[in-house]
């Protein structure tokens, strides 16, 4: 097949690295792309929000799979219209993705029926959200309602800082029209964890799970980001567990999607609290996760090209998806600033003297103009992401942290304590 991967990130550098080992792929493109995927495919120069111009492209390559990577895309309706033009992709449909561009669909498609999560309350309106919070003592989760790159949502002590947050959603727009609608959460604690299905809209796969870590520095200090790294499997992850979260969450999601109308078909990605209730959902996600797929990727024995097919044609249930033991480590070096104001345009070293069997997965890059010379530059907050796999959690940790000193860039920061055990972590 010619195959097409929408996207420019470590994500999609993750996906088209996957897909280039499947006997199926003979022609493997990546639009837009960056300089790790032009190693390993065909980069086209398209937009990932050119709906259209993606269309297009697909028909002029003769691609027979397209894997989006980006949730922008899914939330407007790319899925529809690859299919309108009879083009094979994989991920939901527009209406489908509204588990994730809508947290207020979300939550209210889980209490109707019966999913467990935190309780909630959806507002529209700046005042009655502030006179809601203005005496509301308790800690809250404050969401900005729609997509907003993983930095939507803030986690509030007291309604000083809630208050604070609602402001920052509603009056100063710091998320555009993904502000327009807040959810108020009930603040959880206990263990984070991500869990990944593949659906076909009717049947579910076996599941992988991945914990990542979203705040700046160690000890989850400072604001969040969209993820400085991540590790698989968790400890804590068991055949148990799975089972319940199987039994309890995606099966009851898929059926309602279904049962409403709009099935889901593509990768779901479910964002947990474990609590002493047992596991409850955060967040829904339409796509694969940024950091998490570049950590569960590499423990896929399956072919993902096949699983996709099998997702897009129904019959995910006569595919077996098949996940090593083996652990796996990722951390994300980020420009200096980041996920505040930082600069780009500076040289990367060192990536050519990592170990063969380190894994490195490329974000914000780009490769210099002529008369720079072939130079990689940074281009973006999230510029690397450096993946070990390895027997266990800590060797996989040691191999990446060995070699994460070898690569530079000004400005670059990490942080250290990537898979290190600890206790249960909060949001």
């Amino acid at each position: 097949m010619n195959v097409l991967v929408i996207g420019s990130g470590a994500r999609e550098h993750a996906i088209a690295w996957k897909l280039k080992s499947s006997p199926q792929v003979d022609t493997l493109f990546t639009a837009p792309g960056n300089p790790g995927t032009a190693a390993i495919s065909t980069n086209l120069n398209q937009p990932a929000d050119d709906l259209d111009g993606l269309a297009q492209l697909a028909k002029d390559h003769r691609v027979e799979l397209t894997i989006v990577g980006p949730e922008g895309p899914l939330a407007s309706g790319i899925v529809d219209l690859f299919n309108q033009h009879g083009l094979p992709i994989f991920g939901p449909s527009k209406a489908a993705s509204q588990l994730e561009s809508s947290k207020a669909f979300a939550k209210l498609l889980m209490r109707k029926h019966g999913v467990p999560g935190p309780d909630f309350k959806v507002f529209h309106s700046f005042q009655d959200a502030g006179e809601f919070l203005s005496t509301h003592e308790d800690p809250v989760v404050v969401k900005a309602d729609g997509l907003a790159a993983g930095e939507g949502v803030q986690v509030c002590k007291d309604k000083q800082q809630a208050l604070k947050a609602l402001h920052e959603c509603m009056q100063a727009r710091l998320f555009g029209t993904a502000g327009d609608t807040v959810v108020v959460e009930e603040y959880l604690e206990g263990q984070e964890v991500s869990a990944f299905t593949f659906t076909d809209g009717e049947h579910i796969s076996s599941m992988v799970a991945a914990c990542d870590y979203k705040r700046v520095h160690d000890n989850d200090g400072g604001p969040n980001t969209g993820g400085m790294g991540s590790y698989s499997p968790p400890e804590f992850w068991t055949s148990d567990l799975e089972c319940r979260v199987q039994r309890e969450i995606m099966t009851p999601v898929v059926k309602a999607m279904a049962e409403g109308g709009t099935p889901y078909r593509g990768l779901l990605y479910a964002g947990l609290m474990l609590t002493p209730k047992g596991p409850q959902v955060l967040e829904f996600n339409c796509r694969f996760g940024d950091p998490e797929v570049q950590v569960i990727l590499p423990r896929l024995n399956s072919d993902l090209a096949e699983l996709a097919l099998a997702c897009i044609e129904g019959r995910i249930d006569h595919n077996s998806v098949d996940w090593t033991s083996e652990s796996c480590v990722g951390v994300v070096m980020a420009s200096g600033g980041y996920p505040g104001e930082y600069k780009t345009g500076f040289r990367v070293s060192g990536i050519t003297e990592l170990d063969p069997d380190l894994l490195v997965f490329h974000a914000g890059t780009k490769v210099a103009d002529q008369d720079e010379g072939s130079s990689i530059l940074t281009n973006g907050g999230r510029v690397l992401t450096l993946v070990g796999a390895a027997p266990n959690l800590e060797q996989a940790r040691q191999k990446v942290y060995d070699n994460i000193g070898r690569v530079h860039f000004e400005g670059a920061h990490y942080r250290k304590d990537i898979a290190l055990p600890q206790k249960a972590r909060k949001l």
